[in-house]
């Protein structure tokens, strides 16, 4: 069986700076790989890449075995089996909890309104916002948009959910319960590549974890080898950073 993701020596170019230089990354189903590094490596870029929000200047992503960075691929078939939730939560603030998590289901996969806002309104349960369900974003809480935008994500139902740094735009007391999403998710079995500078975050859910540097995937492999005792010593250097900055635990 193939890999659900994998990308084989991307490199992406803005000008003359090379944000990625030749990134190889393979995420295996029911795997959640985790994206590390100092801002400006790669990691945000990447992701945009690996949904298709980005033209990469070479390589190629593959999903479930297909190259959908080939100018022949269908962009919008492949982006429809993936989701992305980035930094800020891009909620539409004339749309009510409820309806922000239905509109693609039934805008983009073409689902009848009633199923689509029954599935909404289940998603919001799961992410624990189900008595907020007819709330505006203005009435909600940084991480209760964040919620509301992991269930947006999820109401698609895709084959590979990507999460860009979504704790970054947080105050710390709403970090918690919104990384307690993501670990129910992976707890579930989701595929999930993600980018987070929570560290300690990273080393109790991930399968993988890949420390990206001037665009290269630096080090790869299991947390605990990555995070406890890293090969490479600009990973080192890094870690030391982080903890000095208390976000390793």
């Amino acid at each position: 069986m193939s890999p659900v993701l994998e990308v084989r020596g991307l490199v992406r170019r803005y000008g003359t700076t090379t944000v990625l230089d030749g990134v190889d990354l393979t995420v295996e189903e029911h795997r959640v790989v985790t994206l590390i590094g100092s801002s400006g490596s790669g990691k945000s870029t990447l992701l945009r890449c690996v949904d298709l929000l980005e033209e990469v200047d070479d390589g190629q992503i593959l999903l479930d075995g297909v190259d959908v960075s080939d100018p022949r691929a269908d962009v919008a078939a492949a982006q429809r089996r993936m989701a992305i939730v980035f930094q800020a939560f891009n909620l539409f603030p004339h749309m009510t909890a409820v309806q922000n998590v239905s509109l693609a289901p039934r805008v983009v996969h073409h689902v009848p309104a009633a199923e689509a806002d029954e599935r909404a309104h289940e998603l919001l349960r799961r992410v624990g916002l189900e008595r907020f369900a007819g709330a505006y974003p203005d009435r909600l809480s940084g991480g209760q948009q964040q919620r509301v935008a992991i269930a947006r994500a999820l109401a698609v139902q895709p084959r590979l959910l990507l999460l860009d740094e979504i704790t970054s735009a947080l105050d710390p007391e709403l970090v918690g319960e919104v990384l307690a999403i993501v670990r129910e998710l992976a707890d579930g079995g989701i595929t999930i590549l993600m980018a987070t500078h929570e560290m300690g975050f990273a080393k109790q859910v991930s399968d993988q974890v890949c420390f990206l540097d001037a665009g290269r995937v630096l080090e790869s492999g299991p947390p605990g080898q990555v995070l406890g005792d890293p090969v490479h010593d600009r990973t080192r250097q890094f870690l030391a950073r982080v903890i000095a900055a208390g976000r390793l635990v």
